[in-house]
């Protein structure tokens, strides 16, 4: 059953003291077998090591003799099992309209899409390019492929019309699923045409089919190409609402998640069916449902996250609803109408599970300087949330403090005790969480990963390879790989091997591409890209550390730290900063002398909490700073937007915009 608790042999597990392979081994066995399949395996796991000289990485299988459907274990296992009236998605969408779907609905709606799909010409194997808002059709469509055996890559709805034409491409795709427009800030943003100028080149596409979101259907408001670009309503809601899944192999290639690199187009990272699914439906069980199995009915989890991101993949579409989890999904941005909309639906639909970006939270303590409003003053009650978890980059001890005691102010107060914050990190390349606190811990150190969850292994070490002691910083790396993680990069397998492998292929590990230092207890704490490292004069500094001192500043909502050549030093520390509204308003007021006077103080304030060494060199004021979906900031675009160097890869920023404010008020200090 999917409810099925599965537990490590030892779930206590620190780095440096792993389980036995064969423990370790049996452990993925049994959460294989919390999935439906068609035809079970008989072989777990088998690996080829990477080759360098032929420039291949591992060959990873898991579960490889078996064959499942991944659309029947997310919703029709349900519906056959008694619960096809729980409610599985409860949406809601900027303007406030408002869908509760139960698994009997969904199923029927993924039925009538796989159909839609097949009539379409599409088969298994083909791509298709997926380029929606946060709506139930996107999780409807990614179901629909998943159902046939289409491979879906899920596109930012508010990505440029170049970056969709990458993935369009890259990916062969002979579909796009796209939209009339998106609601964003109490605006219609017309979509179609970036849609419309992504397909005007070569590539594979046969059909542009187009959800009918904002009502643009009237002459003039969206272009329409005959024979290519058909409605949703029309070609979707008069399919039967029912379909025939046929299994596919346990590798069958899912998705494509593209992700963002230093240099170069984006990646795209092929996920397979089985071994995703099954490490997606156990992590999120282990890290979201109640501790208590005869309570999880109750849960209602939200992951914030955009349905195009690998969170959202696994923590949003795959994990929850395999578990047949009722959650939430919502359309807009956190601050419209208002920077009070995230509390009002947790308490609109009693969310016990909150799943969100360090960024986020950032953001609203900058929106709620006092605090949020207690209930008796007109703020939110907040009483269903039981966690809280956090996810794209180490969250800074401020923040973390903030969630527990803010969000999860009620059961402070009912226990005297905050609720559990699992700092869950991990990557597009894994696929599921790697490294969490437990949500059972009874003690937890803000802002540190803690552990590895059962089932993998990491450690931090130097260049060699070699064990870093405790508090120094080196490599995180991944000893041991979970199931879910990815296979290839489409079309470029020697660029997988070189990103991910190449530096220790020996020992057959996984780089992950982040610092990392161990404490005394031998527990994780994530120090960011190592590209982001700043060497000034001798001493290595993270630049999330240099961040963590300023956001801990009251007047600073967020901070980007990049580091930047120096003659003296090596390397100079730069730090751009969105002040609060209160600086903001007084730079507006006083000029130059007042913003030079805060950035000193500033200086001043990372001195005292780091160390003189740890001082920006400089400190720049902008209204926002880039990140991408993920809520990762782009550390290197600050970088290159101060050295004037050309900008690299931008396509995955959430706020590309930015840029080129940035770029303004650098140019005007210049």
């Amino acid at each position: 059953m999917p409810r099925e608790v599965v537990d490590a042999a030892d779930p206590d597990v620190h780095p440096g003291r792993p389980v036995a392979e064969a423990d370790r081994l049996a452990f993925w066995e049994a959460v294989g077998r919390r999935l439906t399949w068609d035809r079970d395996f008989t072989r777990t796991h088998s690996l080829t090591a990477p080759d360098p000289a032929a420039e291949r990485g591992p060959e990873i299988r898991w579960y490889e003799d078996g064959t499942l459907n991944v659309a029947v274990n997310c919703v029709d296992r349900h519906v056959a099992a008694g619960r096809g009236e729980k409610v599985a998605l409860y949406f809601e969408g900027e303007p406030g309209d408002r869908r509760a779907v139960t698994y009997a609905q969904l199923q029927r709606r993924v039925a009538r899409a796989a159909n839609a799909l097949e009539e379409l010409g599409i088969t298994a194997g083909d791509r298709v390019v997926v380029y929606l808002p946060v709506i139930v059709e996107t999780i409807v469509i990614a179901l629909a492929c998943a159902r046939i055996g289409a491979v879906h890559s899920l596109v930012f709805g508010g990505f440029s019309a170049e970056a969709l034409r990458f993935r369009v491409e890259d990916t062969g795709a002979k579909l796009l699923v796209t939209t009339d427009g998106q609601h964003r800030r109490g605006k219609v943003v017309p979509v179609k045409e970036n849609a419309d100028a992504a397909v005007a080149g070569q590539n594979q596409v046969e059909h542009v089919l187009v959800v009918d979101r904002c009502g643009l259907t009237g002459p003039g408001e969206i272009a329409w190409t005959a024979g290519r670009d058909l409605w949703w309503h029309d070609v979707v809601d008069r399919q039967p609402a029912t379909h025939a899944a046929r299994a596919f192999e346990a590798e069958h290639p899912l998705f494509i998640m593209y992700t963002s690199g230093t240099t170069g187009q984006p990646k795209g990272l092929v996920h397979t069916s089985a071994g995703y699914l099954a490490a997606a439906s156990w992590t999120h069980d282990f890290l979201f449902s109640h501790p208590d199995v005869s309570r999880r009915g109750d849960d209602v989890h939200w992951c914030t996250a955009d349905l195009a991101w690998v969170t959202a993949h696994t923590y949003e579409i795959y994990g929850p609803l395999s578990n047949g989890v009722t959650q939430v999904i919502y359309e807009g941005v956190p601050n419209a109408p208002h920077p009070g909309r995230h509390f009002e639906v947790i308490d609109r639909y009693r969310v016990t599970s909150y799943y969100t970006a360090p960024t986020l939270i950032r953001s609203l303590m900058g929106w709620h300087p006092d605090g949020i409003p207690a209930e008796d003053a007109g703020g939110p009650s907040l009483a269903s949330i039981r966690l809280i978890g956090t996810v794209g980059e180490a969250v800074n001890p401020e923040a973390w403090a903030w969630a527990r005691t803010q969000i999860g102010r009620a059961g402070l107060e009912r226990t005297g005790t905050p609720v559990p914050m699992v700092d869950t990190w991990w990557q597009s390349e894994t696929g599921s969480t790697v490294i969490s606190p437990r949500p059972t811990d009874t003690t937890f150190k803000p802002g540190c990963g803690s552990r590895p969850l059962p089932g993998v292994d990491v450690a931090v070490v130097d260049d060699d390879g070699a064990p870093v002691s405790a508090h120094l910083q080196g490599k995180i790396v991944v000893t041991r790989t979970s199931p879910s993680m990815a296979r290839t990069v489409w079309g470029n397998p020697a660029r997988y091997f070189r990103s991910y492998w190449a530096d220790y292929a020996e020992q057959g590990w996984f780089l992950a591409g982040d610092g990392a230092k161990t404490d005394d207890d031998g527990d994780v704490w994530i120090l960011g890209r190592i590209d982001d490292v700043i060497n000034i004069s001798g001493h290595r500094l993270s630049t999330i550390e240099i961040e963590s001192a300023l956001v801990a500043h009251p007047h600073v909502v967020e901070a980007g730290v990049c580091p930047v050549p120096d003659e003296r030093t090596g390397h100079a520390a730069v730090a751009f900063v969105v002040p609060s509204r209160e600086w903001a308003t007084a730079f507006a007021d006083g000029g130059e002398d007042v913003a030079a006077k805060r950035a000193e103080e500033l200086r001043r304030h990372v001195g005292r909490m780091i160390g003189p060494v740890a001082k920006p060199g400089e400190v720049v004021f902008v209204p926002d700073v880039p990140k991408t979906r993920s809520g990762k900031i782009m550390r290197r675009l600050l970088s290159q937007l101060h050295t004037g160097d050309r900008l690299g890869d931008t396509t995955s920023l959430q706020n590309e915009w930015c840029v080129g404010q940035i770029a303004e008020v650098l140019a005007a200090r210049a």
